[in-house]
């Protein structure tokens, strides 16, 4: 039914050394000019002169300036940035001059205090810009429009989606760096299944995973730890509180490490003592509708043909718990892209683009069943797939069998 002995720690990779580090490092300096060149190919065909950029995944990826994680609300414009035709600029304030220096050695530093329409008809006259493409998703309108008053005779273009279409393509060092950020998760996870008991609370498991991540290798979370039991695990996208666990009820963590600015993410549910009947009925359904996605995608690489899209391997997941009949699938999208943020393209969803998933490229395949005020159960593994290299494996190895604790 289940495995026959707890995973270990050193079951899974261990983090990576400085050397390493410094590779990738150098990786991203090598790979900038080509996403540069990229970037200002796409401007050329849309017909703008530059690209006003301010997400800080993108800002990492094509400048090198990095912000921690939730510091962008505090930073200002600080990281945001401008691509001409043959020009970059990073924007700071003082209080970042000196580390865009360090990181953007590259580009042009424009220190613009926290006036940035008051700066914005200068940038684009020194970019040479009479029509801007601009990630309009991404910022208030407010400030959609004082840009617009600052330099009139400038036309702003909606352009998002852009950078995201380039970076859902992984380099194998980008690919490498997720893959280190599972190792992570999965050590930590394993770690703690020791100290997993009736009793314990749900707040108390996440903090003691996030210790184990921030001490195993990380630098930071990818996000919050979702620690939810019992009952409480049909909340998807639920918060730890007191809810203590439960004898003979799931265990649900969400979470994921963050490792040189690259994320894991994975869901796996658990149970304390023996699963009820029910309960790992659910589960077994869950687990089948995850092979089915991941079946899809395993016989396109071996076929070497075209790459399904999202829709199609959504559907063959969903399909598999809707044909069951018992329990209602899930709300929420099959899976999505990850890389420097932990929600990106592609995307596996009923309303996925109808084109082939992208190629080599990381994503998510988490299925679900929630029964509101009974259980819940997710599974979630990270898949890496490169059509040419004929390659469909899992990144995250934690075991997705039956996983019996506190017992």
């Amino acid at each position: 039914m289940g495995i026959e002995a707890l995973p270990l720690p050193a079951d899974f990779a261990a983090p990576p050394d400085a050397a390493t580090r410094a590779r990738w490092r150098e990786a991203d300096r090598a790979a900038r000019p080509s996403r540069l060149a990229r970037l200002r190919e796409r401007m050329a065909r849309e017909g703008v002169d530059a690209w006003f950029g301010v997400r800080p995944e993108h800002m990492r990826w094509l400048t090198g300036f990095t912000l921690a994680p939730g510091e962008k609300p505090s930073a200002g414009h600080s990281g945001e940035f401008l691509v001409g035709s043959e020009s970059l600029t990073v924007l700071v304030d003082s209080r970042y001059t000196i580390q865009a220096r360090r990181e953007a050695p590259d580009a042009v530093i424009h220190e613009i205090g926290y006036d940035l329409p008051g700066a914005w008809a200068s940038l684009v006259a020194a970019a040479g810009a009479r029509r801007v493409g601009v990630e309009a998703g991404a910022i208030p309108h407010a400030l959609w429009s004082e840009l617009a008053e600052a330099a009139p005779d400038v036309e702003l273009a909606p352009a998002d989606g852009w950078v995201e279409e380039m970076r859902a393509v992984k380099t194998p060092d980008e690919v490498e760096r997720i893959a280190a950020a599972c190792a992570v998760a999965d050590r930590a996870l394993a770690a703690l299944l020791p100290e997993i008991r009736r009793g314990v609370t749900e707040r108390d498991l996440a903090l003691r995973l996030e210790w184990l991540i921030r001490t195993g290798g990380a630098e930071c979370l990818a996000f919050d730890v979702a620690c939810l039991a019992g009952p409480e695990a049909a909340l998807p996208h639920g918060s730890p509180g007191d809810q203590p666990v439960l004898d003979r009820a799931v265990l649900l963590f969400d979470f994921g490490a963050q490792v040189d600015g690259y994320q894991s993410d994975m869901t796996r549910t658990l149970f304390v003592g023996e699963p009820t009947e029910r309960d790992l009925a659910v589960y077994e359904l869950v687990a089948h509708s995850q092979r089915a996605a991941i079946s899809v995608l395993a016989m396109a690489v071996r076929s070497g043909g075209a790459m399904p899209d999202g829709r199609v391997v959504e559907a063959a997941a969903r399909e598999v718990i809707t044909r069951d009949g018992r329990w209602p699938a899930y709300g929420h999208g099959l899976g999505h892209g990850i890389g420097l943020a932990t929600h990106e393209a592609p995307s596996l969803s009923p309303r996925a683009p109808a084109t082939p998933l992208p190629s080599p490229t990381v994503f998510s395949v988490e299925p679900g069943i929630y029964l509101e005020g009974e259980t819940g159960v997710r599974i979630e593994d990270l898949v890496h797939l490169d059509a040419e290299a004929r390659v469909c494996e899992l990144l995250t190895r934690f075991p997705r069998e039956v996983v019996e604790v506190g017992r």
